[in-house]
């Protein structure tokens, strides 16, 4: 076996352990894209990233060819054609959120990593998946704790079903001296004199969702809750 083909096993070797960091990551959450993809992902853009380099140097030395190529066309593609994937996990929930935004973001950053490892910048694709772990995972936790009151906050849906109106306005105050911020309010009427109130609120990240629906639940005139995390 030849030093290059060692050195080209050695990439793929470095490439699929650093995909492996990534995808356990997004494995551990449950995400649409998790160990096998990122594996993948980065195994194969480190694959093409050598295909290109390497053939750009290969086809010229060939006798009677004359061809001037680029090292990184196929790695060029691979940064643009990897949005599909991107998109495809990017998903509109029925209350107007969007999920997704995050593992698309990794999808793209284990092409990176594989490209960058495909190029020969080991240590820069380390510390790559370093930061990258440390952005999704360490990062949050801090500014839970020590950053801005809204960034300590989480946010959710409460929908009620209350069967007289006149009690709505009550519910909104009872519901506000639970240390409840409300950011929107909509009210829907429904068959047989019901109300359905939809609202978008957020509480501090210590408080538990079951906390707000036991809280909530127990207010005079709210007949039941529906509760659903952002």
């Amino acid at each position: 076996m030849s030093e290059l083909e060692l050195e080209i096993l050695m990439k793929l070797g470095i490439s699929a352990v650093l995909g492996l960091v990534i995808g356990i990551e997004r494995e551990l959450k449950r995400k649409p894209v998790g160990l096998k993809t990122s594996l993948v992902i980065s195994i194969v853009s480190c694959l093409l990233t050598i295909v290109s380099i390497e053939s750009a140097y290969i086809f010229p030395g060939k006798e009677g060819v004359n061809i001037q190529m680029d090292p990184l066309r196929l790695a060029a593609q691979i940064v643009s054609g990897i949005g599909f994937l991107g998109a495809g996990v990017i998903l509109r929930r029925g209350n107007d959120s969007i999920s997704g935004l995050t593992t698309a973001a990794l999808i793209w950053g284990a092409a990176g990593i594989g490209i960058a490892v495909g190029a020969g910048f080991y240590l820069e694709a380390m510390t790559g998946v370093a930061l990258l772990i440390i952005s999704v995972e360490v990062i949050p936790f801090l500014i839970g704790l020590i950053g801005p009151k809204q960034l300590r906050e989480k946010e959710f849906t409460l929908q009620l079903k209350v069967t007289n109106k006149e009690n709505i306005e009550e519910i909104l105050s009872a519901i506000k001296n639970l240390k409840i911020s409300i950011k929107r309010v909509r009210i829907k009427d429904l068959e047989e004199k019901k109300h359905l109130v939809q609202l978008k609120v957020t509480i501090n990240n210590k408080k538990s969702i079951t906390d707000v629906y036991y809280s909530v639940s127990e207010l005079e005139g709210v007949k039941s809750v529906d509760i659903e995390s952002l």
